[in-house]
């Protein structure tokens, strides 16, 4: 099965997981941005949760890609407008295309990055253990780049789940070149996208190094990403955060998440294709369940952060892992009962 791209957006590129592992050689993890909306992705598209899906991001025009075959796709992550020969898709559940359509990303009204997983996933070769792209070294993804014009993807191996949603699905194609079910997951559950959101964090290691005065405008004030933030890092401005004294370190590990604050006093949330370890000052650390949110912003939004505790942080991984589980188990009592 190949799907050629017509135009490729902005910005669109190979994406799994990541790169785990090999930080310790200084390699970055890279991996999708929204990390939960490629896993639900792909489990619509009946594969296991770390396949290979494409990262669409939607600040502009989205790509268009034709189907060479008929395949089975899904596509999540930020609330925008997906044609198939210009009829409008559905988001958020299984999605038989068939060949020869032609499947368009249109205007986005909330969020920034959307991620189409392929049943049998994009299939690419794997480097250091991963299909993901990173831009600037050119590695893994698709010939180490975003997509351009003209290239053609292929996807790998059906599994039996997927065969079970396409075989029920065919029967549905009609000529708007594609088929779905009346069914969906609610985007609403699994990622809320709100305007200027607030951002739960935990207690970074230099938060106490941080004034007083400092420390209350990090938990009271907003925060705006500017125009100069990528996969690596959201820049944001707001209230000045000055340290109490000088303060000389040696680099620490940071992860996705960790906001640093250089001697401008300015945060820096480090993102995918965050640098493997970082000099500055750590104030605080967003909660995995918070990073898709964080994950889905644009430049010019703003942002505010909220302090909780660890066990809460805990409480709420573990809660979204539930959703996860029960969604996966209830597909395959749909599709392979």
């Amino acid at each position: 099965m190949s799907i050629e791209v017509l135009k490729p957006g902005l910005m669109t590129t190979v994406q799994d997981l990541g790169r785990t592992g090999y930080q310790k050689y200084g390699v970055l993890v890279s991996g999708a941005m929204d990390a939960d909306s490629l896993r639900l992705a792909n489990m619509l598209a009946g594969n296991s949760e770390n396949e290979a899906a494409l990262e669409v991001t939607l600040m502009g025009p989205g790509p268009s890609l034709r189907f060479q075959k008929r395949a089975l796709i899904a596509v999540t992550g930020a609330d925008f407008s997906l044609t198939v020969n210009d009829e409008e898709v559905p988001l958020w559940r299984p999605v038989l295309v068939e060949e020869g359509s032609v499947l368009t990303f249109g205007m986005c009204k909330r969020g920034s990055r959307a991620y189409m997983a392929v049943a049998g996933g994009i299939a690419v070769p794997s480097v250091m253990d991963s299909k993901s792209t990173y831009v600037r070294a050119g590695i893994g993804g698709y010939k180490g780049r975003p997509l351009q014009k003209s290239d053609l993807l292929a996807a790998g191996e059906l599994t039996p789940l997927s065969e079970r949603m396409m075989e029920k699905l065919k029967d549905q194609l009609n000529q708007r070149g594609f088929a779905a079910p009346k069914w969906a997951v609610d985007q609403k559950y699994f990622l809320p996208l709100k305007k200027n959101p607030v951002i739960r964090v935990i207690k970074g290691e230099q938060l106490t190094a941080f004034t007083e005065a400092s420390q209350g405008r990090f938990f009271q004030e907003a925060f705006r990403v500017t125009a100069k933030s990528d996969r690596m890092g959201y820049r944001l401005q707001g209230e000045v955060l000055e340290l109490k004294k000088p303060l000389e370190m040696i680099s620490e590990a940071v992860s996705f998440g960790t906001i640093q604050v250089p001697p401008d006093g300015n945060p820096i949330v480090l993102l995918a294709d965050r640098q493997t370890a970082g000099g500055y000052p750590r104030i605080a650390h967003i909660i995995s369940t918070d990073l898709s949110t964080v994950a889905q912003m644009m430049p010019g939004e703003q942002v505010k952060f909220e302090l909780v505790s660890l066990y809460d942080a805990e409480r709420m991984y573990i809660e979204r892992e539930t959703k996860i589980s029960e969604l996966s188990a209830r597909l395959k009592l749909e599709y392979m009962l």
